[in-house]
């Protein structure tokens, strides 16, 4: 890398300071028309049943107290125009591959969860970009509010985007559920409570409330206040759900949302999912971890070694150094043996396309990326995805060698 390409890369490694959810969330332009989509998607049938949320919970349980590991993982943002049989056989397929690869390296059996069937929105640091023109136009947020095109017209969010959403998700799960083998569950950030609110369901059995657009939901780092409506619309469900804890996260902070979204401290209710950066893991996860021990949490504890290790790009887009999130997942593997709990697994952002949107080390940030496929952020292509899990299992491997030694 020269260095007048070195001067024009902005470091943004799990920025410390969260957006303000002003920018992080949609501004919707009519609210008529948002009124209307909802109540849409108020009449329409649950997308996954209670029975699958509760059989997800089960399996995250045995992850928590270290009987089985955890592979989540796919695209940072699924497209409309992407969604297929073909596609979505490919991203079960790679889902099944690396969870047959951890379990031949640990013993230990996989839980599958894709990043799938509702990954349609994405929060954003900024709300505005530079348009081809140089004026600002909206960004983009993930099909289910806007699109990719670069004018005003194209970034307005539009409410009907919410309800082909929810077709695509259904067409993801159904195909999902024809596959034979080891079932995949879905997940997705619940970013829009516009979408997730009205797709709340109660189970005629058990009259529990649980939240029917996905078998397990997650909190962003930038939306995971206890007292958020995204907090409190997971709080209020039977699923199990999960929290992204940034470098900006208190052990207070932790402590708050353990007893907001797991009051009873039930194994495979709360996933909580560090997303740090290489170079904060060792100092800052460790009192993370003693927070939740000491509050009395058993969570799925599952390392995000994507979103802080991102380098910004001179032309927008993004990159990510393979190396950077190796060291990542090693240092998540220690600080959470240290503090007496068990690293439970991945969540990758991650593609079964032969893809070039993360280079192999540091010094190779700034190298061309021919194919740079993604709606947002850059994903791990099929090598470098079997290279962070391996890196996962080495670590596990020598963490129990360790603890077999003291």
């Amino acid at each position: 890398m020269n260095a007048s390409t070195a001067v024009s890369l902005v470091l943004e490694l799990g920025d410390p300071s969260p957006a303000p959810e002003t920018a992080a969330l949609p501004v919707w332009p009519s609210a008529p028309a948002l009124a209307v989509a909802v109540d849409e998607l108020r009449g329409r049938p649950a997308l996954v049943d209670y029975a699958d949320c509760w059989a997800l919970r089960r399996r995250l349980a045995a992850a928590a107290l270290g009987h089985a590991l955890v592979v989540q993982g796919g695209d940072c943002a699924e497209m409309f125009a992407e969604v297929s049989d073909r596609t979505t056989d490919r991203k079960r397929t790679q889902l099944t591959d690396l969870g047959r690869r951890l379990s031949e390296a640990t013993g230990l059996p996989s839980v599958l969860v894709g990043r799938m069937a509702g990954q349609f929105a994405k929060p954003r640091s900024c709300a505005y970009e530079p348009g081809p023109d140089g004026v600002e136009i909206p960004v983009y947020r993930g099909d289910a509010v806007n699109t990719m095109v670069p004018t005003l017209a194209g970034r307005a969010a539009e409410p009907r985007r919410l309800l082909t959403a929810y077709e695509c998700s259904g067409a993801v799960l159904r195909r999902l559920s024809q596959g034979a083998g080891e079932p995949v569950w879905t997940s997705h950030e619940s970013m829009l409570t516009e979408y997730e609110e009205p797709l709340v369901r109660r189970d005629a059995g058990t009259q529990a409330r649980f939240a029917s657009s996905g078998h397990l939901l997650w909190v962003g780092e930038r939306t995971r206040s206890a007292t958020g409506p995204q907090v409190s619309l997971l709080a209020g469900v039977d699923n199990p759900v999960a929290v992204k804890l940034g470098p900006s996260a208190t052990p207070a902070e932790v402590a708050e949302l353990v007893e907001v979204l797991d009051p009873h401290r039930q194994p495979g209710r709360l996933a909580l999912i560090p997303r740090l950066g290489a170079a904060r893991v060792h100092d800052r996860l460790p009192a993370l971890v003693a927070a939740a021990a000491s509050a009395g949490a058993h969570p799925v504890w599952l390392c995000d070694p994507m979103h802080g290790n991102t380098v910004k790009l001179a032309d927008g887009r993004k990159t990510r150094a393979v190396t950077d999130v190796v060291t990542e997942v090693r240092e998540f593997v220690a600080a959470i043996r240290s503090g007496g709990q068990r690293p439970a697994g991945l969540h990758l952002e991650c593609t079964p396309d032969d893809v070039t949107e993360c280079v192999p080390a540091r010094e190779d940030i700034g190298m061309p990326l021919p194919r740079y496929e993604s709606g947002c952020d850059p994903r791990l292509g099929p090598e470098q995805t079997e290279q962070v899990l391996d890196a996962f299992a080495d670590a596990l491997a020598a963490s129990s060698r360790l603890e077999t030694v003291s």
